[in-house]
């Protein structure tokens, strides 16, 4: 079953009472500010605010997996249900929509989707995009965290070691090669030992993910066959990109490193 949703099946389910539309997006399309004028959104969508409401902001690191209590309260006020449809997209076609997209799979719950090509496609169907974000009344969601789903510093260093899965970066090739230098200031560059890099732009095609053949193509030449996967990044989000690629293609075990280079960079020199 796909984790993906086409724009043609959001406005055909538009309606739908249990449908929720969530903006991912993380720049300035996506502001705070949900009366500014200049806010370019799908009608009907809320803002989902990875950074500051739907991550752990004492951690010293970015993008931080929360608690369950805080995920499952900061949903609630989205109006998201136990049964609610969700489905979530982002201004740059597929790019922090999958980060969501893996938060609410992690905390259980299943009826979630990515909006393929996110607000591109929307804009290429023609569609008059709205000037404000929606507001629902709170909601009943529970969030349960799956076991397995949120990968540590000191279970990666233990995969490092032993080589008992295959770690992933989708950062892209000449980050991972140290070719040229981190853009987040005082983070050294390199990557963790063993891994291999599969930059998170070759699964896709603009903002649309590339077909299940290409997919299949793509991960099949990495001889992934007899490990489980770990995805990592940056800092947490493109490494969902790899692992809902994945995901279209095969039932494998897969699992994200939430620190991700930011955290190992920063604790092993």
């Amino acid at each position: 079953m796909s984790n993906l949703k086409s724009t043609q099946w959001l406005l055909e389910n538009i309606n739908l009472p249990e449908l929720i539309i969530l903006d991912a997006s993380q720049d300035d399309t996506a502001t705070d500010d949900s009366s500014k004028s200049d806010v370019e959104v799908i009608p009907g969508a809320q803002k989902f605010d990875l950074k500051n409401n739907f991550s752990d902001t004492s951690s010293p690191f970015p993008n931080t997996f929360p608690s369950e209590e805080k995920f499952e309260c900061e949903a609630r006020k989205l109006g998201i249900n136990s049964n609610s449809i969700i489905v979530i997209y982002d201004n740059k076609g597929i790019y922090t929509s999958p980060r969501a997209w893996w938060m609410f799979k992690s905390f259980g719950h299943e009826n979630v989707y990515v909006l393929d090509g996110g607000l591109t496609s929307y804009a290429e169907k023609g569609e008059k995009l709205s000037t404000k974000y929606l507001t629902k009344k709170s909601g009943n969601f529970k969030a349960k965290l799956k076991h397995g789903c949120v990968r540590s510093f000191e279970e990666i260093k233990t995969i490092s070691e032993n080589k008992s899965e295959l770690i992933i970066d989708a950062r892209s090739k000449q980050r991972f090669n140290s070719e040229v230098k981190e853009p987040r200031k005082g983070l050294r560059s390199g990557n963790i030992p063993t891994s291999i890099n599969l930059p998170h732009t070759e699964v896709k095609n603009g903002a649309y993910l590339k077909s299940k053949t290409e997919l299949t193509d793509i991960f099949n030449e990495l001889n992934i066959e007899s490990y489980p996967l770990v995805f990592t990044c940056g800092s947490g989000v493109t490494a969902c990109i790899l692992r809902l690629a994945f995901m279209e293609v095969s039932s494998k075990e897969s699992t994200i490193y939430d620190g991700s280079w930011t955290e190992w960079g920063t604790l092993v020199n």
